[in-house]
């Protein structure tokens, strides 16, 4: 099973070392729009291939940040569960204050 070490070793030996962490986003904003269109066009193949291109980016900059991904995640769901949300009817909505 693979894991955030394991994914961003693999990149960096691919890929060469990270010149800067925030073009793992830029790379990542990319991946989205190909995820977009992958939902878009009801691929569900593609689209499970551009999420884990999406997360694959995510690992290796949070291993380049020293950040542990999935106790950030825990972390902020904590936050989330503790906050008022406003629900956008659409799946998707925003925190109230």
């Amino acid at each position: 099973m693979e894991t955030q070490a394991t994914i961003a070793a693999w990149a960096e030996e691919t890929f060469g070392p990270v010149a800067e962490p925030a073009r793992l986003a830029e790379r990542a904003m990319l991946e989205m729009e190909e995820l977009r269109e992958a939902l878009s066009c009801g691929s569900k193949e593609d689209a499970a291939h551009e999420m884990a291109d999406i997360l694959i980016l995510l690992y290796r900059a949070a291993e380049e940040t020293g950040i542990d991904l999935h106790q950030a995640v825990n972390e902020k769901m904590t936050i989330n569960r503790a906050r008022n949300w406003r629900a956008a009817g659409d799946g998707t909505g925003s925190h109230i204050a």
